[in-house]
């Protein structure tokens, strides 16, 4: 091979940009040989490479085989899910590029809670307030906080995602990207196939393998989806309220305590120091200390909250209770829960933050 690519590269110099007169017919015709040679040797040295990832894959997927049998999951089931299924390379990329964790704070906001995001969501709150006002009753959620998750995970069923839940979870499970835990999440999708809610091809969502109008992982429609209307399966892809529901009742089960706030944006008294979390007081001793509502009402007289101001001393401040917590619940990450919690309240027709969002943070 080195000797082929040398005689190539004695020809090119040759036969470059300014070629010799002197060149003969054949030695042009021995050269198109060999450079002919050297393309056939190149190509039969990297088919074996491609070859043996798709091999190492291929191995990889039949390797997950007896984990899925032992879980219920039939051969036929297991066969119609990875047909034609490879690696995904985009995957991978995006692994670092999330919004809420990679974008300023307030850059992050004002895309999560934009007045076009708050209009669609007043629009949906109408649309479907009968589910909502029965997903209260029944789980004693705030079907605001509901409407800002959907919302925020898909604007309200827009954009839902249309990757291959399985070959996505594939893709990270095969890379070994947060040690086993897409091995898990793949293998809980099996299961998903299995139980009929979703055939293999309209199991579509993010890169990530979050799934349907309010994003579920695997692990998490197996523990907390629910069939809220009454189908006969659980349809968080096409039902909104199968999704609204799943929703209500995944926050429930992570502690959403009823007739609670999520919290309040606070005047600080003075200067403040910023900082996310700290131990909660209670409302009366906030009060006590000078904060006050920035909407002017009265703090209340039970319950209790934490201080965070995630801009620093100088932007927002917020005491935000147990359910602040339970929001994060579905994303750990103060900047989602805050976009819930806010874009929420615009669809309920609270008026925008009093404190503005310092430059400097932006």
């Amino acid at each position: 091979m080195s000797q082929i690519l040398l005689s190539l590269k004695n020809f090119t110099k040759v036969e470059g940009r300014h070629p010799n007169p002197a060149v003969s017919p054949g030695q042009i015709l021995r050269a198109l040989i060999l450079i002919a040679v050297t393309i056939i040797a190149v190509a039969a040295v990297m088919r074996p490479q491609a070859g043996q990832a798709a091999e190492s894959f291929h191995s990889f997927i039949q390797g997950l085989w007896p984990q899925a049998k032992a879980r219920g999951v039939s051969r036929a089931t297991f066969d119609r899910a990875f047909v034609d299924v490879t690696p995904d390379a985009s995957v991978l990329a995006k692994t670092k590029r999330q919004a809420e964790f990679v974008r300023p704070l307030p850059v992050y906001l004002a895309s999560a809670v934009s007045a076009n995001r708050i209009e669609t969501g007043q629009a949906r709150a109408r649309d479907w307030k009968t589910v909502l006002e029965r997903a209260e009753r029944e789980f004693g959620v705030d079907p605001y906080i509901i409407l800002g998750v959907w919302g925020l995970e898909t604007n309200f069923g827009k954009n839902p995602g249309d990757l291959s839940t399985i070959r996505c979870l594939a893709t990270l499970a095969y890379a070994h990207y947060r040690g086993d835990y897409f091995r898990k999440e793949l293998l809980d999708a099996l299961d998903i196939l299995q139980q009929g809610h979703i055939s293999a091809q309209a199991m579509q969502g993010s890169w990530a393998g979050a799934m349907g109008q309010t994003q579920f992982m695997p692990s998490a429609f197996k523990r907390y989806a629910i069939d809220f209307e009454g189908i006969g399966h659980k349809d968080i892809w096409h039902s909104v309220p199968t999704a609204l529901g799943s929703t209500a009742y995944y926050l429930k089960k992570h502690g959403w305590i009823a007739g609670e706030t999520w919290g309040y944006e606070v005047i600080a008294p003075g200067q403040s120091v910023g900082h996310d979390g700290g131990k909660p007081r209670a409302f009366a001793a906030w009060a006590a200390q000078g904060y006050r509502r920035a909407d002017g009402a009265r703090m209340p007289e039970r319950g209790e909250a934490s201080l965070i101001a995630p801009a620093g001393p100088n932007g927002p401040h917020f005491l935000v209770t147990r359910n602040f917590k339970v929001i994060k619940s579905y994303n750990n990450s103060t900047a989602y829960a805050l976009g819930v919690a806010l874009l929420g309240e615009r669809i309920a027709g609270s008026p925008p933050l009093r404190a503005a969002w310092p430059v400097a943070s932006r």
